[in-house]
């Protein structure tokens, strides 16, 4: 194996390993851990609230079952009614370059050369029929351009660049 096929393997597992462990594992024992924790900690050594939870099931029970409802309507904000998703958003096209690339395989093999064959095709026809105005070339030729540079694996557009909101 070369060196670039080691580091993408290894690129790779390391993202698998931080998706399964902060998505999963650490969600599960952060959860577990705050309820043991509250419910230890305060409710254990406070009298009014021992009286209400005198066990730790019912306690975790609730704390889910109101929690559950909770959790979802924080994410229904955080997508639907605030700015912080627009935000992650666009970072995340900031940072990924497939915004200014066309992915490797059927994208780039099949649908791209696709795309400018067709293109071809349709400006071989205007002109046969005389239907193409003269400052639409300069369009067309820019297309086919780009179209090109994106079936050979190059960028277009600016990756990296600071986006801002209309």
């Amino acid at each position: 194996m070369n060196l670039q096929i080691k580091l993408s393997l290894i690129t790779r597992m390391w993202y698998y390993f931080r998706v399964g462990y902060s998505t999963y594992l650490t969600f599960l024992l952060g959860y577990a851990s705050t309820l043991v924790t509250v419910y230890y900690l305060a409710i254990k050594n406070m009298p009014t609230l021992l009286d209400v939870f005198p066990h730790f099931v019912p306690f975790a029970l609730l704390a889910t079952f109101v929690g559950a409802p909770v959790s979802v309507l924080v994410g229904w904000i955080h997508f639907k009614r605030s700015s912080l998703f627009t935000s992650e958003a666009e970072i995340g096209t900031e940072a990924n370059p497939y915004y200014f690339r066309v992915p490797p395989g059927y994208w780039q093999e099949v649908i791209m050369p696709f795309y400018l064959e067709l293109l071809n095709l349709v400006e071989r026809l205007l002109e046969a029929q005389d239907l193409l105005p003269e400052e639409d070339r300069p369009r067309i030729q820019r297309l086919k351009e780009l179209l090109d540079v994106l079936i050979k694996g190059g960028f277009v557009g600016t990756p990296r660049k600071r986006f801002t909101r209309n």
